[in-house]
């Protein structure tokens, strides 16, 4: 550091001239003389530095080594001296943990000895702490009695207490096994008792047995008499026997009770044997669950009973029994069993059951069971009208019902009479002059003969809607309003708790005045396929608390019927195909063909004739006379193939229909169900064979969503993969809205 020159020589120095420099004084006072670092020479030079590290440096291969091997060595050191102090850590831990213990220890130690002190003072030695201080303030200084008794004997003072047995006291408060154990005992106890024997190590036993009974010597007298049950002692008393029930003596049983009796003589064992090998009095209600699930019976409604195994079990009247024996009915079906045992009891009923499962006899058995229990019709009350009314939605329903239901009436001697159109109003009114107890018809004609009284039903107390979706999809809700409301009322069930109840519904009323005995409540019947609003809308106004039952799942095809898709295009390979088919040999007559229009039924039977089969027509074209000679000739064998629009999809029943062909694929999947529905009834197998073209895409997706619930039937390859089946599509009324839309746009444009 050199010296500062004095102002007189910075005077000469500077007369002298430049020659000679001297330093110049720092402007900010710095007497090191350093300049102060400019901004921009830094940056450049941090910029510098980042370049160079960014440049790539070359590394030989040993460089490299060395560099992993340093990086490898500072690693371990880390983790070396992580591990040293967390094992400093943990030895300080231990530490504390053990000075811990040892000051416990020493407190406890402390507290024992002070107890053998206070002990030896007698029982009652004085507390410790500021209460002890207390009490010694409190307690005169007392003469010395001398030291405690050891013998056993007493002290002298006044306090003391008589000297209880050490040992009870033991067991008391610390249990016998410690206890023993402190006593020195030989070591029997839990010890002993957790030694087992060869065989039994996997058998679990408890840490006590009824020796450790802490109450057994027990001093309070309350507690050392014991009550013994009735149950208690009747179940002690019992001995296992080798059936695994229990065998009480006879001086027990009354005090055993009717339960343990009913475990001696076996019957608390469980019964597995199947429902159809037990009597209905030994069914419980596990069976009963068995016996809806074989069938597929599902009800709900208060108050449901129990359906009918066998048409003896059941409470139909003998009468109407014998007529079933003399019909071969062998068995009822699913919803005969369900469904008559509800109609005997008088309830309001809605039966949802899949097509071709017996709904026809199961409104008639109980229609005419109730008709048994009123009075006979008689030339006073003839014209008061029918009992019984029955309302289906076609013309040849109508017919099969009729013709099913005077199967029964012949021999009971009831009258049947069918109201339907396409024939002389006349002719039913002459039938119906000397009164009849059930009229079968259509809603349109009744209503006709209603508004003509030509009919009154001033006595019809039973009324039955077979196909009730069919009549609303036909558009005749409203007259069944019409005919609804013509009923009596008088009679009409309450709409409370009591119409589910049997014996109220199976009262007889008394007579109104009228001149017609009301005798029983109106009982209102409704069978369908699949449950629409308006039919609900209807079962609300018209039926009070019904039962529903539903067999197996409404609105499906029947599970005998294996159906069949075949993608065929052209009318000309539809027919060759449908003559493979007949001239197979796989199916017997009859056979039925749909198709969708009445011109290419006939059509369609003309080529079937030329193809060396007999067969006929049924479709809106023919008049009822040759509708009926139709399907009397099929029934009778002498036609082989019936070919029907969807008239006959609903209802017809021809027996022994093996096959099915539709020929034109149906508009809708209901449609298509009951066409199908015409073969495989009554418990038989069929077959159901469908053409379809890309013309029929709007049913394809519920195609192949009905096959695919059929356990027989499998959705062919080229369905399942068709572009339509894949999504649900448009129905027929939205595509047709659609398209008077778009028509309506092109005439506004």
């Amino acid at each position: 550091m050199g010296l500062i020159p004095s102002p007189a020589a910075q005077a000469a120095a500077r007369a002298n001239g430049p020659s000679l420099a001297l330093p110049s004084r720092p402007s900010n006072g710095n007497s090191n003389g350093k300049q102060p670092v400019d901004v921009q020479s830094l940056l450049q030079r941090q910029a510098a530095a980042r370049a160079a590290e960014e440049q790539p440096k070359f590394m030989s291969k040993r460089q490299r080594e060395e560099l992993a091997a340093r990086e490898a060595a500072a690693a371990a050191a880390l983790a070396s001296q992580k591990e040293r102090e967390a094992q400093v850590k943990h030895e300080q831990r231990l530490a504390a943990a053990l000075a811990a213990s040892q000051e416990t220890s020493r407190q406890a130690a402390q507290e024992r000895q002070q107890d053998s002190r206070r002990g030896k003072a007698g029982y009652r030695g004085r507390g410790r702490g500021a209460f002890a201080a207390q009490s010694s303030r409190e307690t005169p200084n007392l003469p010395y009695d001398g030291p405690p008794a050891t013998d056993g004997s007493t002290t002298k003072g006044d306090d003391s207490l008589p000297v209880v047995d050490k040992s009870l006291l033991a067991t008391r408060y610390l249990g016998a096994n410690v206890a023993s154990a402190r006593s020195g005992s030989n070591g029997s106890g839990a010890q002993q008792r957790k030694r087992l024997k060869g065989g039994q190590d996997k058998k679990f036993l408890f840490d006590w047995n009824g020796d450790d009974d802490t109450g057994a010597n027990e001093y309070d007298p309350l507690y050392k008499q014991r009550i013994e049950g009735a149950i208690a002692a009747a179940a002690a008393a019992a001995t296992v026997t080798r059936h695994g029930t229990r065998a009480i003596d006879q001086d027990d049983q009354p005090l055993a009770g009717p339960s343990i009796k009913k475990i001696t003589e076996g019957k608390g064992i469980m019964d597995e044997r199947h429902w159809s090998q037990k009597s209905l009095k030994e069914m419980r209600e596990r069976d009963w669950r068995i016996f809806r699930e074989d069938f597929s019976i599902a009800s709900r409604g208060g108050h449901i009973p129990l359906p009918i195994r066998s048409w003896r079990e059941s409470a139909i009247p003998e009468d109407i029994l014998a007529i079933v024996d003399d019909m071969g009915y062998k068995d009822p079906s699913a919803i005969q069993r369900q469904a008559i045992p509800i109609g005997l009891q008088n309830r309001d009923l809605i039966g949802i059951a899949e097509t071709g499962s017996g709904k026809t006899a199961a409104f008639v058995i109980p229609a005419l069971a109730y008709i048994g229990r009123l009075p006979p019709i008689t030339e006073q009350t003839a014209h008061l009208g029918p009992y019984a009314l029955i309302l289906a939605p076609t013309r040849e329903l109508a017919q099969q019902i009729e013709s099913e239901a005077r199967r029964f009436t012949s021999k009971l001697g009831y009258k049947v009479v069918s109201i339907v159109g396409g024939r002389a109003v006349e002719e039913q009114a002459f039938n119906m002059k000397d009164g009849c107890e059930i009229v079968i018809a259509t809603p349109g004609r009744l209503k006709d003969c209603i508004e003509r009284h030509i009919l009154v039903l001033s006595q019809c107390t039973y009324v039955v809607m077979d196909e009730a979706d069919r009549m609303i999809s036909l558009g005749f809700e409203d007259v069944l309003n019409f005919i609804l409301d013509s009923l009596p009322v008088s009679n009409i069930k309450p709409d409370t708790e009591e119409a589910e109840e049997a014996d109220a519904m199976l009262k007889r009323l008394n007579d109104t005045g009228s001149g017609m005995p009301q005798q029983l409540y109106r009982q209102t019947v409704m069978f369908s396929a699949t449950m629409p609003p308006a039919c609900e809308r209807l079962a609300r106004a018209y039926l009070r608390r019904p039962a529903i039952v539903t067999i197996g799942v409404a609105g499906q095809a029947v599970d005998t019927v294996e159906q069949r898709v075949e993608f065929i295009h052209g009318e000309e390979k539809k027919k060759h195909r449908l003559l493979e088919l007949l001239n197979s040999g796989e199916f017997q007559p009859p056979v039925i063909v749909f198709v969708n229009q009445k011109k290419s039924a006939d059509g369609l039977a003309k080529d079937i004739n030329r193809g060396g089969w007999r067969a006929t027509t049924l479709h809106s074209g023919k008049n009822q006379i040759q509708r009926e000679e139709a399907l009397a000739s099929l029934r009778s064998g002498e036609m082989s193939v019936l070919v029907a629009t969807d008239l006959a999809g609903r209802g017809i029943d021809v027996p022994d229909v093996s096959l099915v062909i539709n020929f034109q694929m149906a508009n809708n999947i209901e449609s298509y169900v009951h066409r199908i529905g015409r073969t495989g009834r009554a418990g038989r197998t069929g077959v159901a064979v469908t053409f379809l073209t890309n013309d029929d895409d709007e049913v394809m997706y519920d195609l192949k969503q009905e096959i695919s619930k059929s356990p027989i039937s499998k959705v062919p390859p080229e369905l399942a993969r068709h572009e339509a089946a894949q999504t649900k599509g448009l129905n027929a009324l939205d595509r047709s809205v659609e398209q008077t839309g778009e028509i309506r746009r092109r005439t506004n444009v």
